[in-house]
């Protein structure tokens, strides 16, 4: 296209915002839906919305809009804030694109591995079964299915445990000296922020090339690791040398992910373990 690619980023959060500084860095005009839009990043056109209404937000974008990406964080845990965030706000912006005749070329929707029920270790790819567990992934892919039967060009993207700035719940933990199983083993997956915002960007930027995208990514790292190997590699670097005797580190589950579907288009994390990751912001932190 010879015009500017324009985005619209429903959820403009902490992902949503990272995704729009590099797309804004692209040449791109970018959108940002959220109800505090005080927070949006410079340069980000403002869309003040709460996607749990139902009303079209007055500043919705009325020219072409080519992409968007549905980011939304749920404002809380619960099975009726799941769904109000994933499966009716979706609706609902999916319902005001069609209100205004905008029909984008391709629809992101950021989702979450929840949707896998695997619980012994075992492998994960996008061909895997989804039999969640829980009301959180039961809800994640109903939105998923929800997008993909909308008859918009869509791709989910399944983003496993995110951190990085703001988000060092684990790093908290281990300060503390909170324990963790190691037998058996529990299996976790995680990607750094800016990776989680970079693969979305890669899958753009791929589309807006005429890439063929598949209708669904996993975004993890390379590495997948036991909880207990994580675990003592930040206690060796923090120099935690103490045990708490009230409290361990408890996480659910237990799988693998793979991201070799996302690495097959040429995308690499710029973490692609726990100990870049983690160790970039371990040197932040460092006076």
């Amino acid at each position: 296209m010879s015009r500017s690619p324009t985005l619209l980023i429903a959820g403009c959060g902490d992902i949503g915002s990272r995704l729009a500084l590099q797309m804004l860095a692209q040449g791109w005009a970018v959108h940002g839906m959220r109800r505090d839009i005080s927070r949006l990043p410079a340069g980000v056109l403002p869309v003040a919305a709460d996607l749990h209404g139902d009303l079209c937000p007055p500043a919705w974008p009325t020219g072409e809009l080519d992409y968007l990406v549905y980011c939304l964080a749920a404002s809380e845990g619960s099975e009726a804030g799941y769904r109000a965030a994933y499966v009716d706000g979706l609706r609902h912006v999916l319902d005001w694109l069609a209100q205004h005749g905008q029909r984008p070329r391709r629809v992101l929707f950021v989702s979450s591995t929840s949707v896998y029920g695997q619980g012994g270790g075992e492998w994960v790819d996008e061909t895997s079964a989804t039999e969640p567990a829980g009301y959180s992934g039961r809800i994640m892919l109903e939105a998923e299915q929800l997008l993909l039967g909308s008859g918009l060009p869509a791709s989910v993207v399944r983003l496993t445990g995110i951190y990085g700035p703001g988000r060092q719940w684990l790093l908290n933990q281990v300060r503390q000296g909170y324990r963790v199983v190691s037998e058996p083993p529990l299996y976790g997956n995680r990607i750094h922020a800016d990776d989680a915002a970079g693969l979305l960007a890669f899958l753009l930027l791929a589309d807006a090339r005429g890439v063929a995208l598949d209708t669904c990514y996993i975004g993890v790292d390379d590495a997948p690791a036991a909880l207990h190997e994580v675990v003592a590699w930040l206690r060796e670097t923090l120099a935690v040398s103490g045990w708490s005797a009230e409290s361990t580190v408890r996480r659910a589950g237990s799988k693998r992910c793979r991201n070799a579907r996302a690495r097959a288009l040429g995308w690499a994390p710029q973490y692609p373990s726990y100990r870049e990751g983690y160790g970039a912001l371990l040197a932040v932190e460092t006076p």
